[in-house]
Formats: C-alpha cells, sequence, structure tokens
C-alpha cells in the first residue's frame, strides 16, 4: 500500500463529494459554491505554476477576511509552497521586517494596504513579484509595478492544476507573532501539523450533546484576522465540514451585524474587545442574537461580559492558545453534569481556560518542571505537548531552545488545574504583580473590576513602588455619571475577604484614562501600558 501523506488539499474530498454546492459568500459582494473555489484554487495553482513559482518558495498575502484568503489558505500550501500571512496590523517597519525574514518572493496585496507597502517597498528586494487584489474593478494610482491584478490572474488559466502528493513535514505555512516582547518572531507549520489540528479541533468542537458545539448545518463566518494564527484554524475545520462559511472583508459593525441577520451566522469566534462591540452595536439596533455560538479567545473572557451575551441567548464560551500552538489546546466546554441553569460555577467555567481537546498533553508545573497537582490551587507555569505545536521560531535557535526546554512548550501563562481538567489561567509571567513577595494576578483583578458599575473596560499592571517592590495600578476606563472609586475599592475589599485574590491586592491604586493601548490583534499591551506608567510611588 502506498502512504497517504497529511496534505492541506486532503481536507477538500470530503466537501467536494458531499456538499459541493455549499455556499462561499463574501460580504454581500460575491457567491461561490464549494466546487467553484476549488476550482479557483486550482486555477491559482496553475497560476503560480506559469510564474515559475517553486516548491519552498514563500509567498506573502495582505487581504481582509474574504474567500480570496480562503484561497491563499489552500493553494499556495497545496502547491508545496508557504503562504506567509502578514500582520497588517504591525507599523511598516515591523512589516518590511517580517517579509524580508522570512524570505517572501511574492506578495499578494489587497488595494487597501497599497499605501503601506509603497511606503517600504524600497526596502523590501527580495519581492519579485505583486498581485493586487482589490473589490472594486480601478485599482489606484500607485507606485508600485504590479504583474498581474488576482482576477484576472486566475482568468487567465485556462486549464487546472494538478496538485501533487509530496513529503507531508513539508511546511505550509509561516507568520510572526506580534513582538511585544522585542522583534517579531516567526512561528511556522507543516501539512501534517495544521491537519493534525484541525481533526483535533474538529472532534473537540463537535463533540458536545448540545451546547458549545459547531455541526454540519452552522453558518461560520470569522471575527478574528485571517492573518492571525489561520484564524484560529476554523477554516479549515469547516471547509472539512462543508458548511456554509461567510467572510465579512473589512470589518465595520453594520457590515458584521447585517451579514449576521442575513446569512444567519450561528458560529463565529473573536476576541472579549469584539464581542463587546457586537452586543452593544446589536441592542441599539434591537437585533436578535440567539442561536448565535461564539468563541473567545485572545484574552481572557470577562465574566460581566459573559453573562451578558449569555442573557442575550448566545452560546458564548473561551478558548485557549497561542500563536505558537496552532492555536487551540483548550476549549471551555462544559460536560453533562454542568449543563442547565446558570451559576456562578458554570459561569466560572465558561470564561476559563477550558479542557485539553484531543492529543493534547497539557501540565502545570513549577520553576524545576516538576508537576503540579490537579487540584484547583497549585499554581505553575502552564506547558503542553501535542503534535502541532511549532517545532521553534524562524532562523531563532536560542528563542527556540527556551520556547522547547525540558521537552514541553512554554507557553509563559501562569494557571492552575481542577481535578475535571478544567485549566484556570491566573496571569503572564511576565504580567503577574509581586507586592511583598507575595504574586498578585493581574488577570483576577481586572475579573474583579469589569464588575463594578461604570467600569467600560479594565487593564492592571503592576508599577514599581519603594516600600513594596511592586503594587497594582488599575487603569480603568469608565462611566463618568455611574463610577465611583469607592465602588472599585469596596470590590477588591469583597474579593480579598471571600479568598479570591490576595490580600495585597488591597494596594491597588486607581487611575481613569481615556484609552488602553492594545496590540496589532485586539490584546492589551501590557508591555507598552507598564513603560507609559512606570513612575516609581
Amino acid at each position: 500500500m502506498t502512504s497517504y501523506p497529511l496534505l492541506l488539499k486532503q481536507l477538500w474530498h470530503t466537501p467536494l463529494a458531499n456538499a459541493a454546492n455549499q455556499e462561499i459568500v463574501y460580504r454581500d459582494q460575491l457567491r461561490l459554491n464549494y466546487r467553484q473555489v476549488y476550482d479557483r484554487i486550482e486555477r491559482f495553482g496553475a497560476a503560480l505554476a506559469a510564474y515559475g513559482l517553486q516548491q519552498n518558495d514563500v509567498i506573502a498575502v495582505m487581504d481582509h477576511d474574504s474567500h480570496r484568503y480562503l484561497e491563499c489558505y489552500f493553494a499556495i500550501p497545496m502547491y508545496g509552497a508557504t503562504l506567509m500571512t502578514v500582520n497588517t496590523k504591525l507599523t511598516p517597519v515591523q512589516i518590511a521586517y517580517t517579509l524580508n525574514h522570512s524570505r517572501a518572493s511574492m506578495l499578494l496585496l489587497h488595494a487597501d494596504f497599497i499605501p503601506i507597502i509603497e511606503s517600504i517597498h524600497a526596502e523590501l528586494p527580495g519581492i519579485q513579484k505583486y498581485i493586487v487584489m482589490a473589490d472594486e474593478t480601478a485599482v489606484p494610482q500607485t507606485i508600485l509595478q504590479f504583474d498581474n491584478e488576482y482576477e484576472c490572474w486566475l482568468a487567465d488559466q485556462k486549464d487546472g492544476f494538478n496538485f501533487s502528493d509530496f513529503d507531508e513535514n513539508t511546511r505550509a505555512t509561516t507568520f510572526y507573532t506580534t513582538g511585544t516582547t522585542g522583534v517579531p518572531k516567526g512561528v511556522y507549520y507543516t501539512h501534517r501539523q495544521l491537519v493534525l489540528h484541525t481533526l483535533a479541533a474538529g472532534m473537540a468542537l463537535t463533540a458536545p450533546a448540545a451546547q458549545q458545539r459547531f455541526h454540519s448545518e452552522d453558518v461560520y463566518m470569522p471575527l478574528t484576522p485571517m492573518f492571525h494564527v489561520h484564524a484560529w484554524g476554523i477554516p479549515y475545520l469547516v471547509t472539512l465540514l462543508g458548511i456554509k462559511q461567510v467572510y465579512p472583508g473589512r470589518y465595520a459593525p453594520d457590515m458584521l451585524l447585517r451579514l449576521i441577520r442575513e446569512e444567519q451566522v450561528t458560529c463565529s469566534h473573536c476576541v472579549p474587545t469584539l464581542l463587546k462591540m457586537i452586543l452593544t452595536a446589536a441592542q441599539a439596533a434591537a437585533m436578535d442574537l440567539r442561536g448565535w455560538k461564539v468563541v473567545i479567545g485572545g484574552s481572557a473572557l470577562p465574566q460581566v461580559l459573559a453573562r451578558q451575551a449569555l442573557e442575550m441567548g448566545i452560546d458564548c464560551f473561551a478558548g485557549y492558545g497561542l500563536s505558537e500552538t496552532a492555536p487551540i489546546l483548550t476549549l471551555a466546554q462544559l460536560n453533562a453534569t454542568a449543563q442547565g441553569p446558570m451559576t456562578d460555577d458554570t459561569l466560572a467555567k465558561l470564561c476559563c481556560a477550558g479542557r485539553a481537546i484531543p492529543l493534547v498533553d497539557l501540565q502545570i508545573v513549577d520553576e524545576v518542571m516538576q508537576p503540579q497537582a490537579h487540584d484547583g490551587q497549585s499554581s505553575g507555569e502552564i506547558v503542553a505537548r501535542a503534535p502541532w505545536l511549532t517545532q521553534g521560531y524562524f532562523d531563532n535557535i536560542e528563542a527556540s531552545a527556551a520556547l522547547w526546554r525540558g521537552d514541553y512548550l512554554h507557553t509563559q501563562d501562569i494557571g492552575t488545574m481542577d481535578s475535571n481538567g478544567y485549566l484556570y489561567i491566573t496571569d503572564r509571567l511576565k504580567d503577574v504583580i509581586k507586592v511583598a513577595g507575595e504574586w498578585v494576578s493581574s488577570l483576577e483583578l481586572e475579573n474583579a473590576l469589569t464588575q463594578v458599575i461604570g467600569v467600560k473596560e479594565v487593564a492592571v499592571i503592576g508599577v514599581p513602588d519603594k516600600r513594596w517592590g511592586e503594587c497594582p495600578l488599575a487603569l480603568l476606563i469608565v462611566d463618568n455619571n455611574l463610577f465611583k472609586e469607592s465602588a472599585a475599592q469596596e470590590q477588591v475589599r469583597l474579593f480579598v475577604e471571600r479568598g479570591s485574590i490576595p490580600k495585597h491586592a488591597l494596594l491597588t491604586r486607581f487611575k481613569q484614562v481615556e484609552s488602553i493601548t492594545k496590540t496589532s490583534v485586539g490584546k492589551i499591551d501590557k508591555k507598552a501600558l507598564r513603560a507609559e506608567h512606570a513612575v516609581a510611588q
């Protein structure tokens, strides 16, 4: 028997056989079916061959969430080349660094991002070919020399392309971390890793009997950028399932709500800030979101936000992973005994990191890699093993060795695990606050303060203190008509009395701010906040 390599092209066998006429929709502009999209993927392969692209070449993409991006997710790796997804939220200097460091030789570029590349094109000697992507027929005037326009490029190919088999350990994708701890670092994944992640995530997401599950009758729309960790790997999964897919393009609240309503979207994933924006817009529009399922990741899901979503009939639950883990490690799905009326305990479970998906070995360890008890109390760093975790950072031996010391991938997150396997993240190693020798979790303080009336958003950081070493500083965006600092102080005191947070949290200071700095993917940038507010008291 010949071998059957785990290649991304294998994900298409089932949907083409069983759901060839299922829709893939782009905004309010285009409707295709699975057969048509796969035909376009084949023409994409022929176009790459016509341009002389070789296996292992790196092809970069800058686009909004679109059917084009989905085609890139498959066609480029299926050709044997490497898809490099460019983080369009980085600075032009950082984008130039990632394109050069990845050794990209071709760039597919949405017209919206032309000004960025114009500003750095002289610093991109490795980019030999440019393809422009445009929603409109007219492409703006530019100093860039485009080799073709995407739709014309595909249309020029009269025949399809036969994607041959090759080694499943061939690199399929690469992208760069957001660089909050230095210059961006490149992570990379093979075909085998992405197929195994798809299968394991699929088993986890389709396993529950009722809630916190995806199924073949769902309608999917991503609400995280497709440049970020393969949009959590979900486009690969929903393609395998053969379900209807809706791609929203550039994010705009009105368009997102319109697509959810008109296309009857039932499953998505996003960061907490985007969920909050959608809930606010939906309430203003008196829109019914019952039946919508949304996985929340990127940062902790505040219980107050989860409760609001649940009260609106949304099936809302958390997930956890990293750029280095492809990304899904855990999902906060409730077991049968936990389903039912909402209690504080079930809400806490929906907002925790969740339980490991199949094939993930998750451990809590101390400083010398000794496993800690799964008792809900013993704390340590979260480390992981799974067959799809990145092998390291591209051209960065030192950082790769640190990532994988002791044969486990180190997440840099601190947490506990209970006897039922639920993982609770208490902080990032670099974000935990040490007050008079006692560790205070910034995440636990944030969870407490989000429940204070008038608090719209909160970030807690450690700042230098001459007496205590560090003290917590709570940066608050508030409604001045509702917020009282005394209420925030009382909330901290109550959580200390309950034993939810250590007593040194009582030293928390409060500062009202107009905005809270975020990273390019919507996470609170605590490194930047510490630099901004690091004045010893």
